[in-house]
């Protein structure tokens, strides 16, 4: 165990590595709304600062959760990348949703995601396991994308509908 770990707890020691709310934030942002740039990850609704995000994308790479290279298409920006390590916590990630959405005042559009999830279950996990693993590891992919274009669909439908509804009340 290393000297700066506070025990060798399993529970305790990937805290430390993701515990706070702003890097899970970041991996969920990054997993379920493909983000990949320091701007798009500082528009999370949730109101993340420069320099907390700035700070958590640092850590994340130095433990490996993520890796970042430059963007061959601005040469002052920076893509990215979920790593295996990361992507693995999709089921996590899942039950995490299935558990806010059963015990807190959710609302329907940001917990439709949670939702497919829940009912899409491990099957669902590992086709969008897959699909995160061709897109930032570069793995062959059987088939087109799908989960994520779906989750999102989705939450755009429940958006669409929720805005119509105001409009005729």
């Amino acid at each position: 165990m290393k000297d700066d770990m506070r025990s060798g707890c399993p529970i305790n020691l990937s805290l430390e590595v993701f515990g706070d709310k702003w890097s899970l934030l970041i991996i969920r942002d990054m997993i379920f709304g493909g983000k990949r740039h320091f701007r798009e990850l500082l528009r999370s609704q949730e109101g993340i600062s420069s320099n907390i995000l700035a700070d958590r994308l640092k850590m994340l790479v130095e433990q490996g959760m993520l890796t970042k290279r430059d963007d061959p298409t601005h040469k002052q920006k920076a893509i990215y990348s979920l790593t295996e390590m990361t992507i693995a916590l999709v089921p996590i990630m899942a039950q995490l949703g299935t558990w806010g959405r059963r015990y807190l005042p959710v609302s329907e559009e940001l917990s439709i995601r949670a939702e497919l999830m829940e009912n899409g279950g491990p099957a669902l996990w590992d086709r969008f396991m897959d699909e995160l693993r061709h897109d930032h590891l570069g793995m062959p992919l059987d088939g087109p994308p799908r989960v994520r274009a779906t989750l999102q669909a989705a939450y755009e439908e429940v958006v669409a509908r929720k805005a119509q509804e105001k409009a005729t009340a």
